[in-house]
């Protein structure tokens, strides 16, 4: 039964999640803006459509261009350096981390605040060598009086990297039921609202670089640190948007004398975005202030610039135009927002591929953290009633202003929360999660692939173990990397899981370390005795857990 694609408001009823998780996932995605539900006394939903995907890219952007990110003394008194940086403006928010040293993120009210602070900073003189004079809202904190010797105290960090596997099971198994361990498990590995702040505050920085060369250019995060579904500790994707360069004039009347830029041409659009990228590059590496280990990786399918950026403690890809994977971004960002349950099942399945090695942040074989995240969604479009549209669904909703094609892909999808209609679906998390496991044990794989935009399987076209159609480059297959023994690997454990699920009923009996092994392509299992030793360290878990209680 194809999901409903008639016109009606949207409904927050429509987001399912059990009842008893209701409160601690309106705490958790909270901290985003554009959270879409709250409740009032006496049990009364208040309805809010969320944000579109443009709506908060624009308020965090304008966050960060308040912003300033000093470097602190571990054991800065914060009242002490709040009073100092207040003569400057007022502040709505300030937070501090550790990277490489302590850190501290301030909002400004506006931006008078902001320019009244550099105003006042310094370039240092140092006797012995010699420095790069660049301003830039990446400061240093020199003032002694400000650091409290005495109490021997230091700031609070928020963290910015997720918990050990270990310290999660610990957490996981204090829980009562499979539903809360997942929302549990969410709450531990989702972006706080600090770290996305910092995402993109890094993200405007780069920009006042990248800006000398190109002025109305502007460095967006994308991927999953804004699609809602990024982990802490994730690396941080950006792209050099430069198609925005002249759009103010592009409506201008083009009849009798008019004036425009001189510009050098280039072969195609990709020179041009190797040149750029290469150019910005330099400029980092010369003369951004905590970038290192800058590549150039310009011959690649997407050209990118790779390096560490020290002040924040991110792994940072930046890549330019690349418009197919903003798209991308933004429609994993809708169907997150569709359903609270979503995002739940996505951050659950990821942990668990991680703790078995189906994922890994080393390139290779394995499945991707973007091909798992399109299986869960699959798996949902499945549902009966299916919990999630088809992309050709939300083709057919939008409206003729949201016509996107890129490079002769179609990416049109609308993008109006108003117009989307779900089926009423109320199937439990801990029912979904052994469903999924057991959907894909039993998918056949080596005859059919998954098609994400009709919400169907379909005869593969290529002999590939895994074929997974991009969902707005159709020609491709987004799963081409992974071979025969990951595939194999990935339905065992799928099985496994399904059957441990079914007979433990616990969450953290999925993320303990599997006894099925490869033994020269082939796969050994031994239920009983792995069965045993999960109940044997849940045991002394719940052991621990009530002798602390006491």
């Amino acid at each position: 039964m194809a999901a409903s694609v008639t016109v009606r408001c949207f409904n927050v009823r429509d987001r399912r999640c059990p009842v008893s998780c209701a409160q601690r996932l309106a705490a958790l995605f909270s901290t985003r803006p554009g959270a879409g539900v709250t409740r009032a006394e006496g049990d009364t939903e208040k309805k809010n459509v969320p944000k579109s995907l443009q709506d908060l890219r624009a308020e965090r952007q304008a966050q960060a261009e308040r912003s300033v990110l000093v470097s602190c003394h571990p054991k800065t008194n914060e009242n002490k350096f709040l009073k100092y940086l207040s003569r400057h403006g007022n502040i709505n928010k300030c937070f501090f981390y550790e990277s490489f040293g302590t850190y501290a993120v301030v909002e400004f009210s506006n931006q008078d605040g902001v320019r009244s602070l550099l105003e006042s900073a310094a370039i240092p003189r140092i006797s012995h060598e010699s420095v790069v004079p660049l301003r830039s809202r990446l400061l240093s904190l020199r003032n002694a009086d400000t650091v409290d010797t005495d109490k021997q105290s230091a700031p609070q960090c928020q963290p910015q990297k997720t918990v050990s596997m270990n310290e999660l099971i610990q957490q996981l198994s204090s829980c009562t039921s499979v539903e809360q361990q997942i929302v549990s498990l969410t709450e531990a590995q989702s972006l706080t609202d600090e770290n996305t702040r910092l995402r993109f505050l890094v993200c405007s920085l780069l920009n006042d670089i990248a800006a000398a060369y190109f002025p109305e250019c502007s460095i967006k995060p994308f991927g999953s640190s804004v699609n809602g579904f990024g982990k802490l500790g994730s690396d941080l994707d950006m792209i050099l948007d430069l198609d925005g360069t002249g759009e103010g004039n592009a409506n201008m009347l083009r009849s009798g004398m008019y004036i425009e830029y001189q510009v050098k041409r280039a072969s195609s659009e990709r020179a041009v975005t190797q040149s750029v990228l290469s150019v910005i590059a330099e400029c980092l590496d010369q003369f951004g202030p905590g970038c290192v280990g800058v590549q150039k990786i310009l011959n690649a399918r997407c050209p990118l610039v790779r390096f560490a950026h020290q002040p924040s403690g991110f792994q940072c890809d930046l890549t330019a135009s690349n418009r197919v994977a903003m798209r991308s971004t933004e429609l994993l960002y809708l169907y997150g927002e569709l359903d609270a349950r979503v995002r739940l099942l996505v951050f659950t399945v990821r942990c668990w591929a991680r703790a078995h090695g189906v994922t890994s942040s080393i390139p290779g074989a394995w499945i991707t953290n973007f091909s798992l995240t399109i299986m869960v969604l699959f798996f949902l479009q499945r549902r009966n009633p299916p919990i999630l549209p088809t992309l050709d669904q939300l083709k057919e909703l939008a409206e003729p202003s949201e016509k996107c094609v890129f490079d002769g892909n179609d990416c049109t999808f609308t993008s109006d929360f108003h117009k989307i209609s779900l089926e009423t679906n109320t199937e439990t998390l801990d029912k979904l999660l052994g469903e999924f496991f057991e959907f894909y044990s039993s998918f056949i794989f080596n005859r059919m692939s998954i098609n994400f935009r009709k919400g169907k399987e379909e005869h593969k076209p290529e002999l590939h173990p895994l074929y997974i159609q991009n969902p707005f480059e159709t020609s491709l297959n987004i799963s081409k990397n992974v071979n025969s023994s990951q595939l194999e690997r990935f339905v065992s454990l799928c099985q496994e899981s399904a059957w441990l699920l079914q007979s433990e009923g616990n969450l953290t009996t999925l993320l303990l370390p599997s006894h099925i092994t490869a033994v020269r392509g082939r796969k050994k299992r031994k239920r009983e005795p792995a069965s045993e030793r999960i109940k044997g360290l849940l045991e002394s878990l719940r052991t621990k857990n009530n002798v602390q209680n006491k």
